[in-house]
């Protein structure tokens, strides 16, 4: 187990398999997967832990046979290389949904209300008192929002926005999307872009998404909408948002990833009109528990010689 992980997923674990769990927090150093692959018979890997084709390409067969990804996201594993040496790669959907939905409303009305702006205004003790002009945002009730991936998280959000704000849903997806409330798909990102109010991008991370939202979409936006990120941070293109944020063509941004996380450039940090969360997506304890019980259900399955549930 590449990270340490809530208590009773631990206790599970040692209940099922001889575990080593890896003490560290940061990602894994190229040495450390590939005497990881070299030593166990299976792995836990995490955002960050870069199984490039490079690693596995030192290897015939590992004896490691899975690498049960601790998150819904895994482009930081080539699923390719790790199939073409035999290794099986496994994911947790479904349990980061609703949490990972609730962090983009989170930025969503941090964003356009200005809320971590004011926090800070009276944390430093300059506030000074009510007036009616003062930290105008956006209204967020009513307006539309536009939902760049329409899977699982991006309806979840969709269904928060309309149900809960009574908001305007379209959406930018490669495919149509059959969906329990009232949504139009666009076909076009800038088009949605320059008709929404909210920008929300919730695609899988990967060559296909690096920098989808981009100047040319920024530059179709209306000065006074917000773009939100809570898939992965080079589905944005980050110097792009910069230049946006700073000549003020767009009203503001909030997010949970980054393109070269956890390094967050200091203009960016600089800019009052952006939220910036700690990638905080999945972060409550009953959901990293059902994430961590997710991954012990793949490794299960496939040492007993079943077909595990989430395999990619």
């Amino acid at each position: 187990m590449t990270r340490n992980l809530p208590d009773a997923v631990i206790a599970r674990a040692e209940d099922l398999f001889d575990v080593t769990v890896r003490e560290k927090t940061q990602p894994m150093t190229p040495s450390e997967m590939r005497s990881g692959l070299a030593i166990y018979d299976g792995m836990m890997p995490s955002l960050g832990d870069r199984f490039t084709a490079d690693i596995f390409n030192e290897f015939g067969r590992p004896r490691c046979k899975i690498l049960a990804n601790f998150g819904v996201g895994y482009n930081h594993i080539d699923v390719d290389a790790a199939r073409a040496h035999s290794v099986t790669v496994t994911n947790t959907p479904g349990a980061v949904t609703d949490a990972t939905a609730d962090i983009a409303m989170t930025l969503i009305l941090m964003s356009a209300r200005r809320a971590a702006e004011g926090e800070r205004l009276v944390r430093s003790g300059a506030w000074e008192g009510w007036h009616p002009t003062q930290m105008l945002g956006l209204h967020v009730t009513g307006k539309t929002v536009g939902i760049v991936g329409m899977g699982r998280i991006g309806q979840a959000i969709a269904r928060r926005c309309h149900f809960g704000f009574g908001m305007e849903v379209l959406y930018f997806n490669r495919s149509q999307k059959d969906v329990d409330f009232p949504a139009k798909q666009v076909a076009d990102l800038a088009d949605l872009a320059a008709r929404c109010d909210i920008l929300v991008t919730a695609t899988p991370g990967g060559a296909e998404t690096r920098h989808l939202v981009g100047a040319d979409v920024f530059a179709a936006m209306k000065p006074t909408a917000h773009v939100v990120n809570i898939s992965r941070g080079d589905v944005v293109d980050e110097a792009a948002l910069i230049a946006a944020l700073q000549a003020g063509q767009i009203g503001g941004a909030g997010l949970d990833v980054y393109e070269f996380e956890p390094q967050v450039p200091e203009a960016l940090r600089a800019l009052e009109n952006v939220v910036l969360l700690p990638h905080l997506g999945t972060a409550a304890e009953e959901v990293r528990t059902d994430m961590g019980m997710m991954v012990l259900d793949n490794l299960s399955a496939f040492f007993e010689g079943r077909e595990p549930p989430n395999k990619l």
